[in-house]
């Protein structure tokens, strides 16, 4: 089957602004479509999209016949990431993940909640009294130091952690330059670096948090390598951090530019408002899967070594889905979104951000009840991530 094709620069500010447009656009064309600017078939139904995350015959590790050498100005960065479980496959990942869950339990991350909510007031006592942007103050800060806590690294290292992540993640954004590769690279090198000394310290002298627990975990006499204790962190700070700062930003804009009513923040109802906001505007826009055999997907045939972008917010408001799909509804009843993706790669860190969003939400709002729009909110050029640049508020 040919797949219609369609065009569309993801650094083109009217699509930064609003990529909604776009994937109504491609919807009307049909189920799966085909991206003259990634060059890839793209997938805007939320059924076939979910099919394929949960489809072992597509995977995130780049099969062997499409590998290409690695320019040497990046082998720094993916040296980090052949250790990540993000882009492994069975049964690496499968190993890693365990290993993984048996630190990062749910048990440790519920008990983040009161540090979430202490955190958040600590960050709204210092809000100043003119318009100010929300993001710097409040957004970017609460990720960073919640992950640096679990991890046990000092929260004065929140500033350089940030500037790693951001460094690193630039690889992963269609306005990506050699400039940037070479800045992801540098970020890879340091922040492994710094870990790495982390790491033998806490094998020396173990502490409560996340990396000693990360080297203790074992399963079936298995432990985590050094380098694989290294991705994980990194992985845990830069997709943990990067999600769910443009997910608060995100959130935040929506409420206000919605009037959402307080309700909805209360804590019978904040569950499924936080699921409507992922659902609705969510951090992360694209994924890509690699065929690793001939499969077929609601009638289109993926070629061995081929690649696919997932279209995961496109699939949020596929209206075979969700009714009324284009509409922000607190009160629609909570059903499964791909803000995380699904299957196999499921987002590790899942909850652990919905923890963050409803812990600093309801928070933010009842303090703030008279928080305003000081400005026109704006989207960062970052795509395939989808965040704000700026949130400019002021207190009433």
């Amino acid at each position: 089957m040919t797949l219609p094709t369609i065009a569309q620069s993801p650094t083109e500010p009217k699509f930064v602004q609003n990529p909604y447009a776009f994937y109504e656009r491609a919807r009307a064309l049909g189920r799966i479509v085909y991206w003259e600017d990634y060059g890839l078939p793209a997938v805007v139904s939320a059924a076939a999209v979910n099919a394929i995350l949960r489809d072992r015959r597509f995977g995130r590790e780049i099969p062997p016949e499409k590998r290409r050498p690695i320019p040497a100005h990046q082998a720094p960065f993916y040296a980090v990431e052949a250790h990540s479980m993000l882009e492994l496959e069975p049964p690496r990942h499968t190993r890693l993940r365990a290993l993984v869950l048996r630190a990062f339990t749910s048990r440790r991350i519920a008990a983040m909640g009161p540090e979430i909510a202490a955190l958040s007031h600590r960050l709204i006592d210092g809000f100043p009294s003119e318009p100010f942007d929300l993001l710097p103050a409040f957004a970017r800060l609460i990720p960073v130091i919640v992950i640096a806590r679990l991890l046990g690294v000092p929260e004065s290292m929140a500033d350089q952690l940030l500037n790693w992540s951001n460094a690193m993640v630039g690889m992963y954004q269609a306005r990506r330059s050699r400039a940037m590769e070479e800045a992801a690279a540098t970020a890879a090198t340091e922040f492994a670096d710094f870990l790495r000394s982390y790491v033998e310290e806490r094998r020396a002298r173990p502490a409560d948090d996340l990396i000693t627990h990360l080297i203790a975990a074992e399963a079936e006499g298995d432990k985590l390598s050094t380098d694989e204790l290294i991705a994980t962190c990194i992985l845990l700070l830069n997709a943990g951090h990067e999600a769910t700062v443009h997910s608060l930003g995100n959130a935040v804009k929506v409420l206000l530019q919605e009037k959402t009513p307080p309700e909805a923040l209360a804590p019978a109802a904040i569950e499924a408002t936080v699921e409507e906001l992922l659902r609705f505007d969510p951090p992360l826009h694209l994924f890509t899967r690699h065929a690793y055999e001939d499969v077929e997907v609601m009638g289109q045939t993926f070629a061995k070594g081929s690649e696919v972008a997932l279209l995961l917010a496109a699939a949020n408001r596929d209206p075979a889905a969700f009714e009324r799909p284009a509409k922000f509804l607190p009160g629609r009843a909570a059903k499964p979104n791909l803000s995380f993706g699904a299957g196999l790669h499921f987002c590790v860190g899942a909850p652990l951000a919905r923890l963050e969003l409803q812990t600093a939400l309801p928070i933010l709002f009842a303090r703030q009840p008279g928080l305003a729009l000081a400005g026109r909110p704006r989207y960062a050029d970052l795509y395939h991530f989808h965040g704000l640049e700026r949130l400019q508020v002021k207190l009433r």
